[in-house]
């Protein structure tokens, strides 16, 4: 009798009743492991199938030496060993050596290989053999590679959730869409059901009936096809074939590819459709304050009441972006020198955003500095973290939460959208830094235009506080005869990078210069670090400071006064010095604890 909650013996044909292994602790296996042949086991976990006799290895009963698969049902394979030197033989080992490439001691049934044939691609998926170890047909030329051999899709599907008759297993790869998802995939194990001509992924059969995005303030439901109307998925904003599968929400045209709409980074992988629909929440516990007459409000993260002013300063800065108060329309504290924006003062509580999948909730107090998740910048201003165990190292600094799930960039004539599929491998390009995205980006919708938030987020024109102009971005132009130098730093700017000029004054600085990694860091705020705490000092002074770290002037509107550890052979003889630093990181080089 075959147990789902232990492990299959894989001896066991598809096609037939399964039976399962049974698992004890032993210090020799009488007939051997069926794999590697070794008695062997030290006191360690083995398996052993009472129905076909056999005994494993823990690791050994996951690759027999030969059995039958579902994807080559009419011949068993067996495991082959690709020799350097000796061409492909057989030859098994033990779980430590099968994974290191060695050749452990053979069986008596060896049988070794003189074919012309070169076997070096998997037959099921094409990919080139990865490791030296694969499954081979001994009577075909047929070919697993060990991904492929360790996926062991069942042969019927009784009851599927996505569809009302039995699915069969196509020992075949599907090379036509998937009625569920439009894609196709070769890799992925398909189904069939011949009476309805429906295909499907297997992934795809038990796809979620309702669900609900952070991309959408209404649930989402799985539909097999809809209506002939053209429609860009509102996630990834390329076309929706209306033959296949789709989410779309039930009280407007919101539709989304299924591969878009679960991906781990969209959707949280709560299913709903059995559950009721969450209320929504008192607008007025969740409003970031309370309007009390004439221009003052009561806002939930400042002890006083603000006031409303119609004049702009830009020696204030503030509390929630840490931008300058260029604009008249800003509340201040009478009282304290605290100033927000009116569109920093209405940042809602609690918000769903296409950056992360699940509800983020807004604290003005970070406690000192934090990295934004998306941009990477350090700040002190308001964040925007998660509450989930899992999630816990999210944040998001106001200036990313403002930027729209699709719009214009003027450094581009297209629209761009929140794109939050990437790789570890960074196969997108920024057009801006010109380097990897590897994570979050702007997305054209049109063409491989991106931008990583980093440079997404720039703002178009910036306060100077030497220029009596904004300062208006240029995106790069042809290099012509005339040389630029930077205004702060006195170097020479390419023409071709991204800067900051002033037409009007004759003014360019570089990027760096005037919005640079310290420029959503507040003056006067402190935070704590490895080797002593860190106070952040505007630069106001006329003699620029020597930076301890570079040794170069500190140029920038903010430089920071740290700690250096001197020690010399013990802790009795440590003592600490402050020290100025330039930058953030300057600051994280030369802050040192002892003897690290």
């Amino acid at each position: 009798m075959y147990d789902r909650e232990r492990q299959r013996c894989l001896l066991s044909h598809p096609a037939y009743p399964r039976h399962n292994l049974s698992l004890r602790v032993s210090h020799a296996i009488p007939l051997g492991c069926f794999t590697c042949g070794q008695n062997y086991t030290m006191f360690a976990e083995e398996y052993h199938c009472a129905t076909c006799g056999v005994e494993f290895h823990d690791g050994c009963h996951q690759r027999p030496r030969r059995f039958t698969h579902p994807y080559h049902l009419q011949h068993p394979l067996t495991l082959f060993y690709r020799g350097p030197e000796h061409g492909t033989n057989f030859n098994p080992c033990g779980p430590n050596t099968f994974d290191q490439g060695r050749i452990a001691q053979p069986f008596a049934d060896t049988v070794v290989s003189k074919s012309d044939i070169v076997f070096d691609k998997c037959t099921w998926c094409g990919k080139d053999f990865q490791g030296d170890w694969f499954y081979r047909c001994l009577i075909c030329s047929f070919c697993l590679d060990l991904p492929c051999a360790t996926t062991l899709p069942p042969l019927t599907i009784a009851n599927p959730k996505g569809h009302h008759h039995s699915l069969l297993f196509l020992p075949r790869p599907l090379l036509v869409p998937c009625d569920a998802c439009g894609l196709v995939n070769a890799l992925e194990p398909s189904y069939a059901c011949f009476q309805c001509n429906y295909m499907v992924h297997h992934k795809c059969i038990d796809l979620p009936r309702v669900i609900k995005i952070t991309r959408h303030p209404q649930r989402l439901s799985f539909i097999p096809y809809r209506s002939p109307v053209i429609s860009l998925c509102r996630i990834c904003y390329k076309d929706v074939d209306v033959k296949y599968g789709q989410y779309s929400c039930k009280d407007c045209s919101y539709v989304a590819h299924p591969k878009c709409t679960t991906d781990k980074n969209v959707w949280d992988g709560r299913e709903l459709e059995w559950e009721a629909d969450e209320s929504d929440e008192n607008e007025e516990d969740i409003a970031p304050f309370k309007k009390l007459g004439d221009g003052i409000i009561d806002h939930f993260c400042h002890e006083h009441h603000l006031k409303h002013n119609g004049v702009g300063d830009t020696e204030k800065q503030c509390e929630a972006c840490l931008f300058p108060i260029v604009s008249p329309q800003f509340y201040h504290c009478r009282e304290c020198n605290y100033s927000l924006h009116e569109e920093c003062a209405g940042l809602p509580r609690r918000l769903a955003h296409a950056l992360h999948n699940h509800t983020l909730i807004l604290d003005p107090s970070p406690g000192g500095s934090f990295s934004c998740s998306a941009c990477f910048r350090a700040s002190t201003g308001f964040r925007y973290t998660c509450s989930q165990e899992a999630c816990r190292g999210v944040a998001l600094d106001v200036r990313c939460i403002s930027v729209q799930e699709c719009f214009i960039h003027k450094s581009h004539e297209h629209q761009l959208f929140i794109s939050t599929f990437y790789s570890n491998k960074g196969e997108t390009l920024c057009n801006g830094c010109k380097k990897r995205c590897v994570t979050s980006h702007l997305q054209c919708a049109e063409c491989e235009f991106a931008l990583c938030y980093t440079c997404g987020t720039i703002p178009n024109e910036i306060h100077y506080r030497f220029d009596k102009h904004p300062l208006t971005i240029s995106y790069g132009e042809s290099a012509d005869e005339d040389m630029y130098w930077c205004e702060v730093c006195e170097k020479q700017l390419d023409q071709r990078e991204w800067y900051y000029t002033c037409n009007e004054c004759c003014v360019t600085v570089h990027l760096g210069c005037v919005f640079g990694s310290s420029y959503t860091m507040k003056p006067g705020s402190m935070f704590q670090q490895i080797g002593g705490n860190v106070k952040v000092m505007r630069n106001s002074i006329r003699t620029r400071l020597f930076c301890y770290e570079c040794n170069n002037r500190c140029t920038g509107s903010i430089y920071y006064e740290g700690y250096w550890w001197n020690s010399k052979w013990s802790y009795d003889d440590c003592r600490s010095e402050a020290v100025v630093f330039c930058s953030l990181i300057c600051k994280e080089v030369g802050m040192r604890t002892p003897f690290i």
